[in-house]
């Protein structure tokens, strides 16, 4: 969970303890890649993952709109852009020539959705979860968290993969892009603010992803 030197890591350290979601691990970086019009219905299923043994998700049981798939998806926004549509439920990673991989997500309740443009600071595998000061005032079973976080693994609100935004000025947005464990919650709004996908959408979009202000990410209602 480095950002080029560890002087920038432990500032952004020193945010991330207020934040909703925050942990610790280098990152991984790969090229975007070019795919043709496909459906990923087959891509949900058990994967051992840095020693972690992620469950099959029964998709059959989700509106198959929610899976992972290539589209036709015209924009002016570069490839390597992400795009959430919270109304319609859906993430959007920009391909060259006119493509997309779509995902389904779930999104924040109403009172704590956000919108407009962000980017993607750092990513982190397998992340700690620290949720804000206001979830444990509303919910004191995870008041513990808050300071100590609550580790890796399969229970873990963060899931496999999580992703920080930051605004235009450099500061935590304090909103995600990261796994579940409730795969049940696709395509609802459920959740404290955050966009979650399953988490093997969420292990296919953390590959993809470069972090740095060129990651532009624009969250739209």
């Amino acid at each position: 969970m480095r950002i080029r030197t560890s002087m920038i890591a432990s500032g952004l350290l020193a945010t991330l303890a207020l934040a909703g979601c925050s942990t610790t691990s280098e990152t991984k970086v790969a090229t975007v890649r070019t795919e043709t019009n496909a459906i990923f219905s087959e891509a949900y299923g058990p994967v051992t993952d840095a020693g972690y043994a992620l469950p099959a998700i029964p998709v059959s049981r989700l509106d198959k709109k929610f899976h992972r798939q290539i589209i036709d998806f015209e924009t002016k926004e570069l490839p390597g852009t992400i795009i959430v549509n919270t109304r319609e439920r859906f993430l959007y990673y920009i391909l060259p020539n006119g493509k997309a991989v779509r995902y389904g997500i779930g999104v924040g309740k109403q009172g704590f959705a956000w919108s407009g443009e962000a980017y993607v600071a750092w990513k982190q595998e397998w992340p700690t979860w620290h949720p804000p000061k206001e979830m444990a005032e509303r919910r004191p079973d995870v008041a513990r968290y808050v300071e100590e976080g609550m580790g890796p693994g399969l229970s873990n609100p963060l899931g496999a993969r999580a992703m920080y935004l930051f605004n235009e000025k450099g500061q935590d947005t304090l909103f995600r892009l990261h796994g579940t464990p409730e795969w049940a919650s696709i395509g609802t709004a459920a959740s404290s603010g955050c966009i979650r996908l399953m988490n093997q959408d969420v292990i296919d979009l953390y590959s993809r992803v470069r972090p740095g202000r060129s990651t532009k990410v624009v969250v739209i209602q």
